[in-house]
């Protein structure tokens, strides 16, 4: 029985138990013998299923701890080693032609068996989970917000700025890192048919057909100019930067590719713009109309035979007007009502200019496991001290590289709402 229905039924018998504890109250008597028993009855299946919802939902955790826990092609050894691991160090020690140490190591294992960079600058393999594992044009100590605030006179740790969730990996989609050639994922598209037949009659033959979904590189990149002075001077602080801000950029990238990719321009393509994911259409947002629309999309993964957790993905447009939707009486309703005890979460990432006029938010139900994050390479970043604009003055540019994609990989697992 799925969870929805364990609810619904355990909240039926709760409001029976009401009924008869209200009745006796309001008579102003206590529960009779016949009216015990029944209270008593009522209590032990209310226990009964609130075990088995217990253990349904430890179980749907599960499933999205399993789709999400592990990556396939990971290396857990690699990020036992990456503890200790100083971004700031490595930059630093490739800068000046010492990078020794556990930077070093990581940098050559990640480097095997792939073709560096080449050109005027530095290279340097980070591993994607020091920058993306982690949730500021040019950065000088001259003037404040351009990078002095990291400098020691004991500065603290840097304030960071509010940023949009980053929400597609946490809700459960698969990663493949450590890819090499393109990639395809193979899906069984339609089975064959069975038949009955006659005593000693013959099976009626019948085809399988397959289809793939293929991926490739594509590369996000960011770039920062550091100045002489901010690396030799802010310490810990500018490790705190980096990691943060420059990791940040590109995995906000991907998340929002994942969700709206264009898939043009080198960028992946998302859910949205994937031909196979439905689109419910337009919904008026009144309770009735929400309430109906949510019930569609569940029930269109349903009818596709998708089974597994799923969840909602929308915006805070959305949530905002979700959370004044009120009932005849008045009273707000519950969130789990409106979402039918579905997970939801909310992020900036998803767009509000979808639609024919451009003006409609998006609500994505699906499962995610479905949806594929595959990683080529580490975080490659190439550090040039010797352009022009930082030459003369002993600085040095920065830029990150990530070779990265996105795939829905069966279509029928998403779909959405405009809002």
């Amino acid at each position: 029985m799925r969870i929805q229905e364990l609810r619904e039924k355990r909240a039926a018998k709760i409001a029976e138990a009401r009924a008869l504890n209200d009745k006796a109250m309001n008579e102003n008597r206590d529960l009779d013998d016949a009216e015990r028993r029944q209270f008593g009855a009522l209590d032990t299946e209310i226990r009964a299923l609130d075990e088995q919802i217990g253990r349904a939902e430890r179980l749907a955790a599960y499933e999205r701890l399993e789709a999400n826990g592990e990556r396939v092609g990971g290396d857990g050894e690699m990020r036992r080693e990456l503890r200790n691991y100083s971004l700031a160090n490595a930059i630093n020690g490739a800068l000046g032609g010492r990078l020794s140490g556990r930077e070093a190591e990581v940098h050559q294992e990640l480097s095997r068996g792939r073709e560096q960079r080449t050109g005027a600058g530095i290279h340097l393999a980070v591993p994607t989970e020091i920058l993306l594992g982690e949730t500021r044009a040019g950065q000088t100590v001259g003037s404040d917000p351009a990078g002095g605030y990291t400098v020691a006179t004991q500065v603290a740790a840097v304030a960071d700025r509010f940023r949009p969730a980053l929400r597609v990996q946490s809700m459960g989609a698969m990663v493949m890192a450590n890819l090499t050639g393109f990639l395809d994922l193979p899906n069984l598209a339609s089975s064959g048919a069975a038949a009955w037949v006659d005593e000693n009659g013959d099976a009626t033959r019948s085809a399988v057909a397959f289809e793939k979904v293929s991926m490739g590189p594509k590369t996000i990149t960011g770039e920062y100019r550091l100045s002489r002075r901010l690396m030799l001077q802010s310490g810990a602080s500018i490790e705190d930067l980096l990691r943060r801000d420059l990791g940040f950029l590109l995995a906000q990238g991907l998340d929002l590719a994942a969700i709206n990719g264009s898939g043009s321009n080198s960028e992946p393509l998302g859910i949205l713009n994937t031909p196979g994911v439905e689109n419910i259409g337009g919904v008026t947002l009144v309770s009735n109309g929400f309430v109906d629309s949510t019930s569609d999309l569940i029930g269109a993964l349903e009818l596709d035979d998708v089974t597994g957790t799923g969840a909602f993905l929308t915006n805070p447009t959305v949530m905002k007007q979700v959370r004044k939707l009120r009932d005849a009486d008045g009273h707000v309703i519950p969130m789990a009502e409106l979402f039918h005890n579905q997970r939801v979460e909310s992020s900036t990432q998803v767009p509000t200019n979808i639609g024919s006029g451009g003006d409609k938010s998006a609500l994505i139900y699906g499962q995610w496991g479905e949806l594929v994050l595959g990683y080529w390479s580490a975080v490659d970043i190439l550090i040039n001290p010797y352009h022009p604009d930082v030459a003369s003055n002993g600085g040095a540019l920065m830029h990150a590289f990530l070779d990265a994609d996105v795939a829905v990989r069966h279509t029928d697992a998403f779909a959405f709402a405009e809002f």
